[in-house]
């Protein structure tokens, strides 16, 4: 049986640059040496390639939720814009009769989320 390693390093990136990387500017022989001598894959972790809109930065639940299965989950984000755009979320049975109830019923729907543009848990 052939026998492999994986290894995940959380907040990790390989990039050429080395002002502002700290990884590039480190003195890290043993990774080095992996890097070099061992066969490796990279994969990108933001955008499309981890179910998110193009520009938009990963994060760990993101990166591990699409390692896990083995291909790419669309996040939430991307599920609930594209479900708008298709009108999809408009014409959602469920909505539709709550809407109906608190019209005919003069009654309050209180609507919680969290908003923020920092693209992590809310948007």
């Amino acid at each position: 049986m052939q026998k492999f390693l994986l290894i995940i390093l959380d907040g990790f990136g390989l990039r050429d640059e080395r002002e502002g990387n700290a990884i590039a500017q480190a003195n890290t022989p043993n990774l080095d040496r992996l890097l070099n001598e061992c066969p490796l894959s990279k994969i990108e972790t933001s955008g499309k390639f981890v179910g998110l809109p193009d520009g938009i930065m990963g994060n760990s639940e993101v990166g591990h939720m699409n390692m896990g299965a083995g291909r790419i989950v669309r996040q939430d984000l991307v599920r609930i814009n594209e479900s708008v755009e298709s009108d999809e979320l408009k014409n959602n049975p469920r909505l539709q009769e709550v809407f109906q109830h608190v019209k005919s019923n003069e009654s309050t729907l209180h609507i919680m989320g969290l908003v923020s543009n920092a693209g992590v848990h809310s948007h």
